[in-house]
């Protein structure tokens, strides 16, 4: 008898307590392991899920897993508010049609090669077919931005990488919902309502989270304090995510919509970085719990609602494909849009990473499906994140590098100064440089700005609870 099961005899309340506990603990011990190996975080928490769910030692109760459906509705919202702060209006001005026609490039030929290679050369089921070449347009943002951060990468290319990236999740998702209604409604024949009746809908959604996104302005004046702030936005998103629910549709889109407001009418990116610091519990919570679903012996079988062909050659295959579609449509855009060679060559490679919002469209795909074929979606796709993930971050860093976003070499990093070449010596011209990027140091190390904002939110906390205990005291 497993664990859970003799726990949840005497009190099914600690069963759950204990189980989060356990995923939110298995999730941290993996990241030490995967830290080493220089892997990202999103990778250790998947496979910690593979490792105490029913594949290995079958320590989380499957009734829980079931009943977290929620969690990824709330961890693609937080991922999506967080897309949105890369839409100002401001930036878009200056490249916005060129990133427009890069973003439509290069997910409509991803999408069209998954197409091409399932339905044609590995003979899966149409409808399928369709949704998992729906699925190949997403790009993960949040590996990406973290490896921008960590370098501390900037220009052009990284504007460009940033905004394909959040437009590419908007063709992702509309192309999703189509698709995913496309195969729901397969059995009763494919109707023109069947069709334009998601993208309606997602367009209701669009507008509904610009709504959010003013309101959100409203309730958070200057005054308002920086905790309040935080339960007031977390509330507006979880509150959006309910009414999706209700309406069966994802919140990624409304709540893309919903930071993309906030951010032009407020000019106030510090919310966001409050958010980045509060989601990292809930990301893990999602990713452990895609990997206590994946199944691995339907990885090594066939699954007859699908197909013939095995899930893993599939997911190999879905992995290395959908990489050659991503490259070859961002070089294309590129050299339509006559961007500089730098960004040509290189921003496919920074396009390769594939995990938050395709996992999580998998799993409210696989949920849509049901059965044989929503398993086989979410093993494949989950199957293929992991490869992405290992090979995903070191392709964006090396994007980065190759564009000279970022360098490491002390003549990149002071720039080209003139009074440097007047220096008669290598050794003169070291120290010059070294004093030049001494002058630009801050004074002393500060927190990161996700760290400052929870700084400055529990100094405003503790000054709220002394002054409530001097007035205490006063009376």
């Amino acid at each position: 008898m497993p664990l859970y099961e003799k726990i949840s005899t005497s009190s099914p309340v600690a069963s759950v307590i204990i189980s989060v506990s356990l995923m939110l603990f298995c999730g941290f011990a993996m990241t030490r392991i995967t830290k080493r190996l220089k892997l990202p975080n999103v990778t250790a928490y998947i496979l910690a899920g593979i490792l105490i769910g029913p594949a290995c030692f079958n320590l989380i109760p499957p009734a829980l897993v079931s009943g977290m459906d929620f969690i990824a509705d709330i961890a693609l919202a937080f991922i999506a508010f967080g897309t949105g702060e890369f839409f100002r209006f401001s930036s878009l001005k200056k490249n916005g049609r060129k990133v427009i026609v890069i973003a439509l490039l290069e997910t409509i030929l991803a999408s069209a090669l998954i197409f091409l290679l399932t339905r044609f050369v590995l003979r899966l089921d149409t409808t399928f077919s369709i949704v998992l070449s729906a699925l190949a347009a997403a790009t993960a943002s949040a590996s990406t931005i973290m490896t921008i951060r960590q370098t501390g990468s900037k220009g052009d290319f990284v504007d460009t990488l940033l905004q394909v990236i959040a437009i590419d999740n908007v063709i992702a998702l509309v192309t999703y919902s189509v698709a995913i209604s496309v195969a729901v409604s397969a059995e009763q024949g494919i109707s023109f309502l069947s069709i334009v009746e998601p993208v309606a809908i997602n367009i209701g959604v669009l507008i509904l989270g610009g709504i959010f996104g003013i309101f959100m302005k409203l309730l958070m004046p200057r005054k308002r304090s920086t905790d309040n702030r935080l339960i007031i936005s977390v509330a507006l998103m979880f509150a959006f995510c309910g009414i999706c629910a209700v309406l069966d549709v994802s919140p990624l889109l409304g709540c893309m919509s919903m930071g993309m407001v906030y951010i032009n009418i407020s000019d106030d990116d510090k919310l966001f970085k409050q958010l980045n610091y509060f989601s990292p519990p809930i990301l893990l919570l999602f990713f452990v719990r895609s990997g206590l679903s994946f199944d691995l012996k339907a990885l090594t079988n066939t699954s007859a609602a699908v197909g013939a062909s095995s899930l893993l050659l599939v997911s190999v295959l879905y992995f290395f494909v959908r990489m050659l579609g991503k490259y070859g449509g961002a070089y294309l855009g590129c050299l339509l849009m006559k961007k500089k060679p730098t960004t040509r060559n290189y921003l496919g490679l920074a396009l390769v990473p594939q995990a938050g919002v395709a996992i999580g469209l998998a799993a409210l795909g696989a949920r849509a499906l049901g059965g044989e074929t929503g398993k086989a979606l979410e093993t494949i796709i989950l199957a293929s994140s992991i490869l992405y993930e290992l090979v995903g971050p070191p392709c964006a860093k090396m994007s980065l590098y190759l564009s000279k976003s970022y360098s490491k070499k002390l003549e990149d990093m002071t720039g080209e100064v003139a009074d440097l070449q007047d220096q008669p010596n290598e050794v003169e011209l070291l120290i010059a440089r070294i004093k030049v990027i001494q002058s630009e140091l801050p004074e002393r190390v500060a927190p990161t700005e996700e760290e400052q904002a929870f700084l400055d939110a529990a100094e405003d906390q503790y000054a709220s609870l002394g002054r409530s205990r001097m007035n205490n005291k006063r009376r």
